[in-house]
């Protein structure tokens, strides 16, 4: 059995609930970003016909290779968090989600769009395993984690539904 790394992120007493929100808000922004993508690209789908010509199965691929990629390499990416680390996969995540986002930017072409929305949901399967995870590690049993849970979840729920909205101000 391979042995796995863990790592304690749980903050000294003294500077616990400020740096503890902190990591709070790190995980919460990151869980936003991954449920934000699912839906962003919805109000934009339009735009992408015309802009990039893709005809209806492209835009439909546009929208499915995220979630493809996202649901096939979750378990890829909560075991890579338990075997280096899941701060080390959350960077690595937010990194590749990052780039892939930045490459679906300024795509001319649209495979190039579709290349880069399934490495986006590659870099979202790395990212969303570890935003749970490091949450409950930095974030002591009772109250205070039911709280964080509560916030990381809720967060993750506002990501979905501000999809259209942010779709929308990014296609104007």
């Amino acid at each position: 059995m391979p042995q796995t790394r863990t790592e304690d992120l749980r903050i000294a007493p003294s500077t616990a609930p400020a740096r503890t929100w902190l990591v709070v808000l790190a995980a919460c922004a990151g869980q936003f970003l991954v449920v934000l993508d699912v839906s962003v690209v919805n109000v934009a789908l339009p735009s992408m016909r015309s802009d990039l010509g893709l005809s209806a199965t492209g835009l439909q691929w546009v929208v499915n290779s995220y979630a493809i990629a996202f649901a096939g390499f979750m378990l890829l990416g909560g075991r890579a968090g338990d075997l280096f680390g899941r701060k080390r996969m959350f960077l690595v995540g937010l990194g590749l989600f990052t780039l892939a986002s930045l490459g679906g930017g300024f795509a001319q072409e649209g495979w190039q769009l579709l290349a880069a929305r399934a490495v986006q949901g590659l870099g979202a399967a790395v990212l969303a395993p570890s935003t749970l995870t490091i949450l409950t590690s930095a974030v002591p049993e009772g109250a205070a984690r039911a709280r964080a849970i509560a916030t990381w979840t809720a967060v993750g729920a506002g990501g979905g539904a501000a999809g259209g909205l942010v779709g929308g101000a990014l296609t104007d």
